[in-house]
């Protein structure tokens, strides 16, 4: 069944680009695959907005017009209307806007996510939203509660109000006839207190219908136990558990501190243990469908084609609202285009800010396709396969 999905359809996958878009794009992942070259776009890009260089312009026009939709949720809606007419990829706006530890800061992401939710209600095309918990409370805070360490009034109190964010985003989700709500994962020192946080939205608004989502991160390698512990708890209390599945982004981070704190590194040892680890959790969550819902939040091509295989062998409809599939914006076109034109569910991560904002979040995405065996070699083989089957086609008309 899985052999009706070619992710080497480049035609399929760069529809709607133009020539020059994709020149650009190769331009682009080009430019990525040097590893130096992104080592010192960071430090070269804060002295360049400390010192006010006029640069937001030329960053629009590349790499932010590749991985955002925009700098609002106006220039988002042109990108998620093309993204749906020309293939009926879905989106979820993802507001990537990395600001100061501040309670202000956290009120305004919270203001903006109420916002998203309320323009994405009416849009059939973003079936999500999502959000990161530090951008609604400190990650320190997230830590200390996660490993129980006894806080202060004032801490407390900062806890409260950060429960209160959490909740006041999922409720008014849970309160729209179909949105859904993915809370994101971050550093493994968070995790027991965004997951318990996210269970208790569960409890309240997981009984009629699969509202909210935990994200679990299977290269972390007790990640499957938690799923086994979340398949429980759902079976216990009478309710949904949305999962969204995915490698995961902070190794370095978890390894880093791991040696500096001196406890034994939570990730996988390598690669092939990571996708192990991944495919035992797909599997497992695919086994027990009556409980979870299913989100694959991935760019691997087999873990694609293995779920589309195993949804086949068990006769679940490709369109089954019990399972998602998602790919950033600007990467993975071929998998994202390809999958929806065989009526898959398919979203795209659609980040969106202020570019001077977003920067962190661009920036991680250019040290990702500069890693060794990274998604940017990849990308060049698919545009260089297009551009030269557009100059072919050109020549016989």
């Amino acid at each position: 069944m899985s052999d009706i999905l070619d992710f080497n359809n480049t035609e399929t996958a760069f529809a709607s680009k133009s020539n020059i878009e994709l020149k650009k794009a190769k331009v682009l992942f080009g430019m990525l695959g040097y590893d130096q070259l992104t080592k010192i776009a960071k430090p070269l890009l804060n002295f360049a907005f400390q010192s006010r260089l006029p640069v937001e312009g030329v960053l629009k026009r590349t790499i932010f017009s590749q991985f955002c939709g925009g700098e609002n949720l106006l220039e988002c809606k042109n990108q998620i209307d093309k993204l749906y007419h020309n293939g009926t990829v879905m989106s979820i706006l993802d507001y990537s806007v990395e600001g100061a530890e501040s309670e202000l800061s956290f009120d305004s992401t919270l203001d903006t996510l109420l916002k998203i939710c309320k323009f994405s209600e009416f849009q059939k095309q973003i079936p999500f939203v999502v959000f990161k918990p530090t951008g609604i409370g400190r990650l320190e805070i997230f830590r200390k509660v996660s490993e129980n360490v006894p806080l202060n009034l004032s801490e407390a109190e900062e806890w409260t109000r950060v429960k209160q964010r959490f909740e006041a985003i999922c409720k008014a989700v849970a309160e729209t006839d179909s949105l859904k709500i993915m809370v994101d994962a971050e550093e493994s020192w968070s995790h027991a207190a965004v997951d318990g946080l996210t269970e208790e939205m569960m409890l309240k608004y997981n009984k009629k219908r699969t509202v909210v989502f935990a994200t679990v991160q299977l290269y972390l390698s007790k990640k499957y136990e938690y799923l086994q512990q979340l398949k429980a708890f759902g079976e216990k209390n009478g309710v949904k558990v949305g999962v969204k599945l995915v490698r995961g982004a902070y190794m370095e981070k978890e390894r880093d501190r791991s040696l500096a704190y001196g406890y034994d590194c939570p990730v996988c040892q390598d690669k092939s243990t990571t996708d192990k680890n991944f495919d035992s959790g797909m599997d497992y969550v695919l086994e027990n469908l009556n409980v979870f819902d299913l989100f694959l939040g991935t760019h691997n091509e087999i873990s694609c084609k293995q779920l589309v295989e195993k949804l086949h062998n068990k006769e679940i409809g490709s369109t089954d609202q019990r399972v998602w599939f998602g790919q950033l914006y600007g990467m993975s076109d071929n998998i994202s285009f390809n999958m929806a034109k065989a009526d898959y569910n398919v979203v795209k991560y659609v980040p969106f800010g202020p570019i001077k904002d977003v920067m962190p979040y661009l920036i991680r995405r250019a040290e990702e396709n500069s890693s060794v065996g990274s998604q940017s070699s990849r990308e060049m083989e698919l545009l260089k396969k297009e551009l030269q089957r557009r100059k072919e086609m050109a020549k016989l008309r």
